[in-house]
């Protein structure tokens, strides 16, 4: 992130505060840090964690609203998203996001806010169920999936984490299944990115987060999966090329416009952290870099 001590910094997905500490721990006196999260539980953690450090604000507001809590004249020196799924979130049963552990099927980042993965499995249409488990989940057998549901609804409603996933369970075929994993573990992914509509939040929020940024200002993005990573790379890719100008046209270089640069590769969870923490194995982190406005001119 290339900090500066007196900078002024957001982590976009506070969770529980791991990297607001790290941030804490390299600024100065003056340096400022904003922290949002849509997780009301997440934002009271954070919020009591810090609640003496005069460096960090605290909101309760998802990513896609950070403009929102920018003062006018404001740039960021460095933003960091961690986007998807906290542990917590993971962990605690009630939250209704693992099949792992029996509980209410809810999955809302804010429970507040929306309606639960149960009723949205409760009114959703057949092939509604299908498209999401196999766009957003890359679910082979949605198809099976959405008829088990719609089917056994009809019986009861799927209320609990256990019951869909014991219905997934028994729609895939064996000979189908993926080798060391649940078969519920596409369908409870997508329909976790439906309700909390992530997709469209990363794709709402990453050309406000440009223009918050500085000069100079970083741009950090940790993500867990290849639709969350082609947003993101995508993202960068058109920033860092610019406008792409036909051949013959009376301009010095091929772009312009750029206003972004890529920093170094994609990096990946050492073997040493993925035993200390089995859930980094598949995160990819992407840094890229605010050229001066000169250059995106």
């Amino acid at each position: 992130m290339n900090i500066r001590e007196d900078g002024y910094y957001l982590d976009a997905t506070a969770g529980r505060g791991g990297h607001i500490a790290a941030l804490l721990a390299c600024l100065g006196p003056k340096g400022r840090i904003l922290a949002l999260d849509r997780d009301p539980q997440a934002v009271a953690y954070v919020a009591s964690r810090f609640h003496d450090d005069a460096r960090i604000t605290v909101q309760h507001a998802r990513f896609s609203e950070l403009a929102r809590y920018l003062q006018p004249g404001d740039c960021l020196d460095g933003i960091l998203f961690d986007f998807g799924v906290s542990s917590p979130q993971l962990d605690e049963a009630q939250r209704g996001f693992s099949f792992l552990r029996d509980g209410p099927l809810d999955m809302r980042m804010n429970p507040d806010a929306g309606i639960s993965a149960a009723q949205w499995l409760e009114t959703a249409e057949k092939n509604e169920i299908r498209d999401i488990l196999k766009r957003l989940g890359e679910e082979r057998h949605a198809g099976r999936i959405a008829a088990a549901i719609v089917r056994e609804r009809e019986a009861a409603p799927i209320a609990t984490t256990s019951r869909l996933a014991s219905l997934i369970d028994a729609a895939v075929p064996m000979r189908g299944r993926e080798k060391g994993k649940h078969p519920a573990t596409r369908s409870f992914q997508a329909i976790r990115i439906h309700i909390n509509a992530e997709l469209e939040e990363i794709a709402d929020v990453l050309p406000q987060a440009l223009q918050a940024l500085c000069t100079g200002g970083r741009l950090l993005t940790i993500c867990f999966h290849s639709l969350e990573d082609r947003i993101v790379k995508r993202f960068m890719r058109h920033a860092a090329r610019g406008e792409e100008l036909p051949p013959g046209i009376p301009v010095r270089g091929g772009n312009r416009g750029q206003t972004l640069r890529i920093i170094g590769k994609p990096l990946k969870a050492s073997p040493q952290e993925v035993d200390l923490n089995p859930r980094s194995r598949s995160a990819i982190l992407r840094v890229a870099e605010r050229l001066p406005v000169e250059a995106a001119a």
